[in-house]
């Protein structure tokens, strides 16, 4: 079986932006959406790695997938 592919409604890039900035933006990011619809977020603040899914616990929001790569880290948050 070959990587599931995740396709967002919309896309977030926060690299370059350090604590607490990329969920403050992410968050309103997501208050533009629709209950169901996925936003990806890019980012690569290591604090990202632990900030997404504890925003996620706090909000209800799903974390639906977490990757990291080279320094860089995808989030894909669907929407409750």
């Amino acid at each position: 079986m070959g990587k599931v592919e995740i396709t967002p409604t919309t896309e977030f890039d926060a690299r370059g932006l350090k604590c607490p900035m990329p969920v403050i933006k992410a968050k309103k990011k997501l208050d533009e959406l629709k209950s169901g619809d996925i936003l990806a977020i890019i980012a690569d603040d290591p604090g990202a790695k632990r900030d997404f899914p504890a925003f996620c616990l706090q909000t209800g929001h799903e974390l639906i997938s977490a990757v990291e790569e080279e320094g860089i880290f995808k989030f894909y948050i669907k929407k409750k």
